[in-house]
């Protein structure tokens, strides 16, 4: 059966206790989906991700180090990575999911009206607000390193309402 709900992180960093706890609480909150916005780092840093029980898809981040390989860890895992941008159609909503240090890419999507929900990652800063019909979600960090928190987000796709969790 499906929730309907979408967990949302980026910036993993390599951090790979905070990503063994992330991928917990993901399976805890029963999550159908997980969109990961960027910034894994080194490739086996991936092979963490193996025990989440929902589906997992990822963009590159801008400082993803061997994309070969991470396209090989993601498959070897079950998940799809795309390249640095996703358009994923879940519950008749269309995401956008981008890391998002393209700032004038990430506006033009955000502002272009197309999208229900863009996702992106990059500044470390946990925010949701919409614009026009078009609602914007960065979950922040899961690796804790500018902010000190480790944060993530899930997005109940049936009631458009973002909640953002600390781990």
């Amino acid at each position: 059966m499906i929730s309907g709900r979408i967990g949302v992180i980026a910036d993993t960093h390599d951090r790979l206790e905070l990503i063994d706890r992330v991928v917990e609480r993901l399976n805890s909150e029963g999550v159908d989906l997980v969109l990961h916005a960027g910034d894994y780092i080194a490739p086996f840093a991936v092979l963490r991700f193996k025990p989440l029980r929902a589906r997992l898809i990822g963009v590159f981040g801008n400082n993803d180090g061997d994309h070969n390989l991470l396209r090989r860890r993601f498959e070897e895992i079950g998940a799809q990575i795309y390249g640095r941008f996703a358009e994923i159609s879940f519950n008749n909503l269309k995401i956008a999911l981008i890391h998002g240090e393209d700032e004038a890419l990430l506006k033009a999507l955000i502002n272009s009206n197309y999208y229900d929900v863009v996702v992106h990652g990059h500044t470390h800063r946990a925010e949701t607000y919409t614009i026009g019909k078009t609602l914007v979600i960065n979950p922040g960090e899961v690796c804790g390193y500018l902010t000190g928190c480790s944060t993530m987000a899930i997005l109940d796709a049936k009631a458009m309402r973002v909640e953002m969790l600390t781990l």
